[in-house]
């Protein structure tokens, strides 16, 4: 499970011990009240009838419904039956994020599909998967190897934290496909408000499919137990997240003239390059334990002007978060090497591994990360939380990482001692942010690595938000700039397995990023562009392992979406272009676009609502990932290109109350038309033709 520096943890521990208690001298403005002492005429409650008249009713008054007094929201939001958040383990601040809870884009049921313009897959729910967008692919600082599953992974800054009036529980569930090749998609949500300031939830998710091709079976799950208090001056944010994962691995399709020229019914018979005697799986698993708090100490009195809450007074805050994150994951296959003696593999048949490193008869390679993050912060409230410099942060914190992987006594001088190693990095960070009346929001960052495993490593940057408004309808321009200078992940530098080793010195990568977004929600439209300058690249180049590209790589893309609205007919468009000087390095599609056209309408008015139509997905032909199970990475080729090819879902949604229902259709367009070139990744197949039926209630009791 990794090393867990004692006295970091057993300060940690203290802390969040200590900062509850100091949070209980708040006065809670109740008034103790004496009754006079009289022992005539009494029953036998011990008080005369008209006491217990007047206790009934003091008791009554004094013990109202307690409002829910945090700095953290303000009236409309308090107003709220129900509302979420998200939180920062930097500094314990909070973002609130909208319910999921109308019908639009219910149909986008995979969750490699609901942000942008879409993902690659190798074809499978639960299997990786690889956004089309450059500026939204993860780029995992701890244990990259999991980065293609990212996905399907809960983390600390993915936690919806919820505070509702009553009980809030949420159950969605899909299912498609025959029994031998169905798909599931699972999830439930429990938020219990224990007072109106203090809440906890319990999140599970379940994502996965038996396939339609031989060997395609995946399912990747989380569980999340979180908690939360936001009260006048202490808050905290804390839980368990456990991810879990269990992944068949095929290689692709043997030939992919089974697909494009051919219309095999039976598709478990199409051959694949790992068959179910090669028994090729990624497994992995990891635990997250988690926890932000601060302090608020006002600098001057409440005054009867002032706001209940601590938001509009000078305020210093103290704080201090800790997550500890431990990930495993595990390759396996019954792979042998080649024979040489004529009794091999045909002449033409090209193995998916030519080398073996540890073993000849199979593979059984583990890999394990443990991180521990500790910081200590401090904000300053000079006057108004949402004035014109709102907060001042400034924070130091220590992040130890330990690593193991195995190296074989003979391979040690050329790729290292492996078993377990070690590192240590101290950093300092601040942050300033503040707004000028409601037209401009401002936020400036920085964090400095300062000595140890990840010294120099430099993250900085700004954003600026303006709005106006037309007829109270807002318009808003986003803009920000980011420099970074980093580290490359361990796992790029340094690994050994039965397949792939390698022992790399990188440079730091160097990037600058600039983005830029227009809006006008009340006509659908949002217009935005990104600009990435990077030297020094990493990324897993035509050999499948790490490569550093030593020159400038430059990669631009633009964005548009637009709603158009005739009536009950919608018309959505999402459409991204994207330039890169090197596909080799990071390839990208011309031009990707998520169309969503559909009628809505009221077969019950204010009860029953109905939408009917098509969605559908595009990109240009361009050198498409190809993808490695072993190493659980995409990588780049230059040998076939992918795309150019439409895929279309027909769908029926449905929303009465608090019950949302759909009915789909999808890739209906299968062998109908587009030439059955529906690869995303190299070899990989996507899935044809599936009758989808799912259903999503909310329940408020």
């Amino acid at each position: 499970m990794g090393y867990v520096p004692t006295k970091r943890y057993l300060l940690s521990l203290a802390l969040l011990v200590v900062l509850p208690l100091l949070a209980r001298g708040q006065n809670n403005g109740n008034t103790v009240i004496r009754y006079p002492v009289d022992n005539s005429s009494r029953n036998s409650s011990g008080l005369l009838p008209s006491q217990m008249i007047e206790r009934d009713t003091v008791d009554k008054a004094r013990r109202p419904k307690k409002p829910l007094e945090s700095f953290y929201f303000d009236d409309s939001t308090r107003a709220r039956r129900i509302f979420s958040w998200n939180v920062s383990l930097d500094n314990n601040n909070i973002a609130l994020s909208e319910m999921d809870t109308t019908i639009a884009d219910f149909q986008r049921d995979y969750p490699f599909m609901r942000q942008g313009v879409g993902s690659a897959s190798l074809g499978n729910l639960g299997g990786a998967t690889v956004p089309l967008d450059y500026f939204a692919r993860p780029q995992f600082r701890n244990f990259s190897f999991v980065q293609a599953w990212a996905a399907y992974l809960q983390t600390p800054d993915r936690i919806l934290f919820y505070n509702a009036r009553m009980p809030y529980t949420n159950v969605s569930y899909q299912m498609s496909g025959q029994r031998t090749k169905e798909e599931q998609l699972f999830h439930a949500v429990i938020s219990q408000n224990i007072s109106p300031s203090s809440s906890v939830n319990l999140d599970y998710n379940s994502d996965g499919m038996k396939g339609q091709y031989e060997r395609q079976k995946a399912l990747d799950r989380y569980f999340s137990a979180n908690f939360a208090h936001t009260g006048k001056r202490y808050a905290i944010h804390g839980g368990y997240i456990y991810n879990v994962g269990d992944i068949q691995e095929n290689g692709g399709i043997v030939d992919t003239r089974d697909i494009t020229d051919t219309v095999m019914d039976m598709t478990e018979n199409i051959p694949v390059r790992l068959d179910a005697a090669a028994d090729a799986r990624n497994r992995y698993k990891g635990h997250t334990f988690y926890w932000t708090q601060s302090y608020g100490i006002p600098l001057r009195r409440q005054r009867m002007s002032d706001d209940l809450t601590l938001s509009k007074i000078p305020t210093v805050f103290v704080g201090q978060s800790f997550q500890y994150t431990v990930f495993k994951k595990v390759y396996s296959d019954a792979v042998k090497m080649p024979l040489t003696d004529g009794s091999g593999p045909e002449p033409d048949t090209q193995p998916f591994y030519d080398r073996f490193y540890i073993n000849s008869n199979g593979t059984n390679d583990s890999v394990r990360q443990a991180m521990t993050d500790v910081k200590f912060f401090m904000q300053l409230q000079p006057y108004n939380r949402n004035g014109a410099l709102g907060l001042v942060t400034a924070g130091i914190g220590d992040e130890h990482d330990s690593y193991y992987y195995y190296v074989p006594e003979a391979y040690r001088e050329s790729y290292g001692r492996g078993g377990k190693q070690s590192r240590n990095s101290v950093y300092a960070y601040g942050k300033l942010e503040g707004a000028v009346s409601r037209y401009m929001r401002w936020t400036a960052d920085a964090k400095l690595h300062l000595i140890g495993y990840r010294s120099g490593d430099f993250d900085a940057g700004g954003r600026l938000s303006l709005s106006a408004y037309i007829k109270d309808k807002p318009l808003t321009l986003d803009a920000s700039v980011r420099f970074t200078l980093r580290e490359p992940d361990f796992w790029q530098q340094n690994y050994f397995s039965n397949h792939y080793a390698w022992s790399n010195r990188f440079s730091k990568e160097k990037s600058t990023l600039i983005s830029a977004t227009f809006r006008i929600p009340d006509v659908g439209l949002e217009l935005g562009g990104s600009y990435a300058l990077t030297q020094d690249k990493v990324y897993y180049g035509l050999q499948v392992v790490p490569e550093q590209y030593g020159d400038m790589l430059s990669v631009m893309g633009l964005y548009l979406r637009k709603d158009f609205r005739i009536g009950g007919l919608h018309l959505n468009h999402r459409a991204l272009m994207q330039w890169s000087s090197n596909q080799t390095v990071a390839p990208v599609p011309l031009l990707s676009a998520c169309l969503s056209y559909f009628f809505g309408f009221d077969a019950v008015k204010n009860i029953l609502h109905l939408q009917i139509g098509i969605d559908g997905r595009y990109n240009t032909a361009y050198y498409a990932y190809a993808y490695n199970p072993a190493i659980g990475q995409f990588y780049t080729q230059d040998r076939v290109k992918l795309g150019n090819y439409p895929s279309l879902d027909a769908f029926a949604a449905a929303k009465w109350k608090r019950l949302r229902l759909l009915v789909k259709l999808q890739h209906w367009n299968c062998n109908l038309f587009g030439g059955n070139r529906y690869f995303e990744v190299v070899n990989y197949p996507q899935n044809r033709m599936m009758l989808k039926i799912g259903l999503s209630w909310s329940f408020y009791d």
